[in-house]
């Protein structure tokens, strides 16, 4: 009998290989959407056919992870075997502009899915994956970064998923319930967003490349990260649920890099000189920065038989080959209105 698993944060980068993962698997799988007037859904459209075809899999939902009695309402409806939370204000450097909001929706939204699911679990077991994050080691005390580090957030947003770490190991432990935390660091994809550090350098180098952009403007170069591919990482999250026992994993490659020595990769594929198109602008500083994360995924290994199989330097290319074809393609566009 194939399992049903409802993903929050579906149409992100996370939940669109996961959806993808899990289809793959023979699971029915519905996601959590939030309501806009353009559409949002362009990471998942290539597997998103028809809802009222035969044979579907997935399905789509309107909802708010701010709304905690729609989506209990929703749980109880779809009745899923899995419940990943994925769905978060998820900008590291925007959520200190948008504290209260990164709260609710990060912090208070994964309370909301906890909570949903506990009701759920009366009725049958479900098993809860909570997206945490690196960002909670903040200034951190050791390194490498292991799940017994302790946290030292250094932003709203990291705070936010302080918060949600605890009650979902709260929860665990109160409630009997199958709640885990998978603390992932930094991962990337051509799916990643433009304003995330990553993307915004590929996307940039490749529109130099081409000819239509002649600066890419970058804060803190010197922040080091460990930086693994999405893809591989959503396995990880997958095998959290599969594992006999609810527990808390941290996923990472354990390899870390500064953003300067990840812009040098994008460029050097391209054959470009990083110096000549690079500048500092000091908005893209955070107000309290994190200088290095680096993760200890030994556990991972150990139980789930977990690592990261995707370098750097593949990541860089596949970013780089994708956004290249879109620079390319917006250059046949810019050609054509003149």
């Amino acid at each position: 009998m194939s399992k049903t698993a409802f993903i929050t944060g579906i149409t992100g980068q996370d939940g669109s290989y996961l959806a993808e993962l899990l289809l793959e698997k023979g699971y029915t799988v519905h996601g959590l959407v939030r309501r806009a007037s353009t559409f949002t859904t362009g990471r998942i459209n290539h597997i998103y056919t028809d809802p009222h075809q035969s044979g579907t899999r997935l399905f789509l939902h309107y909802g708010d992870l701010t709304d905690g009695q729609s989506l209990t309402n929703l749980v109880l409806d779809l009745e899923p075997d899995e419940i990943y939370n994925l769905g978060a204000q998820s900008h590291v450097r925007v959520s200190f502009d948008q504290p209260a909001y990164t709260f609710q929706a990060t912090g208070g939204g994964a309370l909301n899915v906890l909570e949903a699911a506990r009701q759920l679990n009366k009725k049958k077991l479900v098993k809860v994956y909570q997206a945490s994050s690196s960002e909670m080691y903040g200034e951190v005390l050791e390194t490498p970064q292991t799940e017994k580090t302790p946290f030292q957030p250094q932003s709203p947003y990291g705070c936010a998923k302080v918060f949600a770490f605890h009650q979902t190991v709260n929860y665990r432990k109160s409630y009997d319930m199958f709640a885990v935390n998978g603390i992932l660091f930094n991962h990337e994809s051509p799916r990643r967003g433009e304003t995330f550090v990553t993307r915004k350098i590929t996307r940039a180098a490749t529109r130099i490349k081409l000819g239509l952009q002649k600066k890419l403007y970058l804060g803190n170069l010197t922040a080091k990260r460990d930086w693994g591919y999405a893809k591989d990482y959503v396995e990880g999250m997958w095998r959290m649920l599969q594992h006999s026992e609810p527990d808390d994993f941290v996923l990472a490659t354990g390899r870390t890099q500064t953003v300067q020595e990840f812009a040098d990769i994008v460029f050097a594929l391209l054959g470009l000189d990083p110096k000549e198109y690079i500048e500092i602008d000091p908005k893209y500083f955070r107000p309290a920065e994190v200088d290095l994360l680096l993760g200890d995924c030994s556990k991972a290994k150990e139980k789930l038989g977990w690592t990261a199989s995707t370098s750097l330097e593949e990541l860089a290319k596949l970013m780089v080959d994708h956004d290249l074809t879109l620079a390319r393609e917006e250059a046949i566009l810019a050609a054509a209105r003149k």
